[in-house]
This record gives C-alpha cells, sequence and structure tokens, in this order.
C-alpha cells in the first residue's frame, strides 16, 4: 500500500511533470471508484492543471477550481506515460480505472491491481468535502508535528499503538510497512496499549516516526513514478523480512498474520524477547 512518503513522492512528480497542462481526456474505467456524481467527471476536461499535491495519503490534483482526489488503497498506483494510447480507456477486467489525457499528449494511467478493488476517486470542489480528508489527524511531515502534537493525538487512542498509528484520524498517511519500520526503531511493542506511553517513550516514538518518514520521503525524492514501487520492499528494516536477521541485534524477525495482513517486529528489540501471539493462529485454537 503507498504510505506518505511514496504519496508525496509521486505527487511531486506529477506536479512537476503536468503543472500547467490542459487535460484534455478523462475517461473512467472502474465505474465503481467514483464516488461522486456532482460535479460530473466529464466536468475536468478542458481544465488547467493548476497542481498536484499530498494530504495523508490521498492524491490531490487542483485543476482550476475543481478537485480530483484518488485514494489509492492497497492495490493503486499511478503510471505515467509521455504518450498515451490513442483507443479510449473502456469498463472492463483490466486494472486501469481513470486514464487522464494532458495537451501534450502525456497523460496518467490510475490503476488498481488485486480483487479488493477498494481504490477511491472523488470530483469536488474542495478536497474538505470528502470526510477522510476532513478527519485526518496531524501529518508527520508538518514542521509543527512536534512531541506535544503526537502526544496530544494518542491521548484519545484507543487500542494498541499499532493500531493507533495506522488510524487515519490519529496520524495522517502512516501505515502498515512504515509503522512497524518506526516501532522498531523505537524499541516499542506494537502490542502496547496507546495510551499507556510514558513521556520518555511518546518522545523515543516521536523522533522514530519523524525520522524513519523524513529518511524515505528524502531518498526517493526526484524519482519518476515508475521507479517508485519497487523501491518500498527494498528499504524496508523488519517490515515483510519475516524469518530474516533483524539489522540492529541479528535476532529473527518474527510476524504476527491477520486474516488480511501481517505485521513484523524484533522480539530482542521490542519486547523484550517475548514472542507475540500470532491473531491468526489464536483464533483458530479458541
Amino acid at each position: 500500500m503507498p504510505e506518505l512518503p511514496e504519496v508525496q513522492a509521486l505527487t511531486e512528480f506529477l506536479d512537476g511533470r503536468a503543472r500547467g497542462l490542459n487535460v484534455e481526456r478523462c475517461e473512467l474505467a472502474a465505474i465503481a471508484a467514483l464516488k461522486t456524481f456532482d460535479p460530473p467527471i466529464e466536468a475536468l476536461v478542458g481544465r488547467a492543471v493548476i497542481s498536484f499535491s499530498r494530504r495523508g495519503k490521498y492524491v490531490c490534483a487542483d485543476l482550476d477550481r475543481l478537485w480530483l482526489v484518488v485514494h489509492l488503497a492497497r492495490g493503486g498506483w499511478v503510471k505515467w506515460s509521455e504518450t498515451l494510447p490513442s483507443a479510449r480507456a473502456r469498463p472492463g477486467r483490466s486494472p486501469l480505472a481513470l486514464r487522464l489525457g494532458f495537451s501534450d499528449r502525456s497523460g496518467m494511467d490510475i490503476t488498481e491491481m488485486g480483487t479488493e478493488k477498494r481504490l477511491a476517486i472523488w470530483v469536488v470542489r474542495d478536497p474538505s468535502d470528502i470526510e477522510g480528508i476532513r478527519t485526518l489527524g496531524p501529518d508527520p511531515l508538518d514542521p509543527a508535528f512536534d512531541v506535544r502534537a503526537l502526544e496530544g493525538a494518542l491521548a484519545t487512542a484507543s487500542g494498541t499503538i499499532k493500531n493507533a498509528l495506522v488510524k487515519q484520524s490519529v496520524i495522517a498517511g502512516v501505515g502498515n510497512a512504515y509503522s512497524d519500520e518506526a516501532l522498531h526503531v523505537a524499541k516499542l511493542s506494537p502490542f502496547k496499549p496507546a495510551a499507556k506511553l510514558d513521556a520518555e517513550e511518546v518522545a523515543r516514538l516521536h523522533s522514530a516516526l519523524v525520522g524513519v518518514m523524513r529518511e524515505a520521503s528524502e531518498r526517493i525524492r526526484g524519482m519518476t513514478a515508475g521507479e517508485l514501487k519497487g523501491d518500498k520492499k527494498r528499504s524496508m528494516r523488519v517490515h515483510g523480512r519475516t524469518g530474516e536477521a533483524c539489522p540492529v541485534c541479528g535476532d529473527v524477525i518474527r510476524e504476527v498474520s491477520y486474516s488480511t495482513k501481517s505485521l513484523q517486529y524484533c522480539a530482542t528489540c521490542q519486547t523484550g524477547g517475548k514472542a507475540l501471539a500470532d491473531r491468526r493462529l489464536s483464533r483458530l485454537l479458541k
């Protein structure tokens, strides 16, 4: 799933490439992905690209008083073409959800792989019209995101620190992968209750979270849309590394599996050597 660093780099790439061009083609191929009907998506044709920007994990395109907003969900991405195919995009079984063509014949295909089909597209007059954007928590790359801001965000969070980090109304832009990475750097168990972190642990988590997000964002800045997707997996310390050696202590990286996702951690670094119960296995044994 694209998270804050990938979406930030993607919007910077799109802004640098499409800013100032006019939209000449707008072809919806996944009708269920469009979550709005007024204004109609066809109203984007003829409008100038003012900018691309990011809010949390949302890609936001300012198209001259209308906004195209996309949430890429787990399987979504953007494919950029210097010259788009002349054939119109049509609804069907392909991964294509939406095609935009610009006045210099370049364009972008918004695609979604897999069967979940959770990618979402909105056409709105203001991004804050979308509830998910309106209720976003503080952004880790915002200069105002200090230790007190994190402490305030976690103060009312229920459940584990892992769940709090990936809940967008608590912290914007963090997902499954970078929450694993930040918790590993902060040496915190993913199952520790969010409300029970002491002041020193909050400070540690703040430093880890901001550091992980900044490092990833700076590393991939300037990459093209096609280059970004492969970088994330290669750069992970613990996420997606089950069975490999922890880069800090050498212990084996362990996994907790759920029905549709998993988390990874190092027991030596994060849980005092205690292996966490696998949630999927625990349910089977009940």
